[in-house]
């Protein structure tokens, strides 16, 4: 299978290619994590891609050619052959993340042999602030103190690391003890999620808008001041905050690799472990499978991905908001709440300023 050719597409950054590629290797997880995107399970699905299905769709991805492709699940580590998805992938020129669970498997793998498959960075979720709020979500004791181990593990191998906090209703009264724990970690990137209803996470467990605008103007204070980057998870109106500051642009933010205006669709592509393409994983849209089309084919004409990366297509305040093309809201927040992936983010309180930009 060859990747088709495309015209250029003039001035959309996203149009030819996505910026990230996560894969879902696999659903098989040793936890039970309250929120799971996924919904995971203990063991491997058998129409998961096997060896060589995963082996040549690494190939097809190369041909696509994203920057970067991040290996994820379930826990990704439950796969005997991970390490040769990375070593090819890193072969076919992306910069491989990986993101495993923080299990017993975890701080007993070999983590040089993780960097010498190639992984550029690894990510690892901390999604309590204490030992007790963070087993009590990943529904496994000891959670918390495997994945600590981990991240010292991660910088003892040489390998960068990423924390991944996701914002709940229930945990959003840590975010102080969160920041702290940062600077005392040392990650490269602390990524905060904010909560998505899908998998086995509901609108109930979301924070609300105006939470989340306290939160993330404590956030912007860290920007350029703390020793990691930070980012945000479909929580995309953080990139809002940050312009109304003065501190965005089309060049992005300090210590950032990713461009502006990615979102669900917009430089990102999804696969499942069956290899099913979707606009992300929180915006779990069937788009065609990797087994029957190319994953180019799949990004650049399908016309679901096409119309989210239009950021003239959104609907309510998101489509009238002078910030969406830097922005453009969840679009699986939208989805999930409303069945509308192009309606208003219910997470932002945002009122524009402007009718029409």
């Amino acid at each position: 299978m060859v990747a088709p050719t495309y015209p250029s597409s003039g001035t959309d950054p996203f149009a030819e290619r996505p910026f990230l590629v996560f894969w879902e290797v696999t659903r098989a997880c040793a936890l039970a994590c309250r929120h799971c995107r996924a919904e995971a399970q203990p063991r491997r699905h058998p129409d998961e891609l096997d060896e060589s299905e995963a082996l040549e769709l690494v190939d097809r991805l190369g041909e696509l050619a994203p920057p970067m492709l991040i290996l994820t699940g379930g826990d990704p580590l439950m796969r005997p052959d991970v390490l040769d998805i990375a070593r090819r992938g890193t072969a076919a020129g992306m910069r491989v993340g990986l993101s495993p669970s923080g299990t017993a498997r975890l701080v007993n793998f070999d983590f040089t042999a993780i960097r010498e498959a190639g992984i550029d960075r690894i990510s690892l979720s901390l999604d309590g602030a204490s030992r007790e709020t963070h087993d009590d979500f990943r529904g496994l004791t000891g959670t918390y103190d495997r994945t600590i181990r981990a991240v010292h593990l991660a910088h003892d191998a040489g390998l960068s690391v990423q924390i991944n906090t996701t914002l709940t209703a229930g945990n959003l009264h840590e975010f102080g003890a969160f920041r702290d724990l940062m600077f005392e970690l040392k990650p490269a990137m602390w990524s905060v999620f904010v909560l998505v209803p899908t998998g086995r996470a509901g609108a109930k467990d979301m924070p609300s808008a105006d939470q989340l605008e306290d939160i993330f103007e404590e956030m912007a204070d860290l920007v350029g001041t703390a020793p990691f980057a930070i980012k945000t998870t479909e929580g995309h109106h953080f990139r809002r905050i940050l312009a109304q500051r003065g501190m965005g642009g089309a060049k992005g933010r300090p210590g950032m690799r990713s461009p502006l205006g990615i979102r669900d669709g917009r430089g990102i592509m999804f696969i499942s472990h069956t290899g099913v393409v979707s606009p992300s994983g929180f915006l779990p849209m069937d788009c065609g499978n990797v087994r029957h089309r190319h994953p180019a084919e799949i990004y650049r004409s399908h016309p679901l991905f096409v119309s989210l990366r239009d950021s003239d297509a959104l609907g309510g305040k998101c489509g009238r908001c002078e910030f969406r093309k830097i922005c453009g809201g969840s679009r699986a927040r939208a989805y999930g709440l409303t069945g509308d992936p192009f309606a208003a983010d219910p997470s932002c309180s945002y009122e524009p300023a402007l009718a029409t930009t």
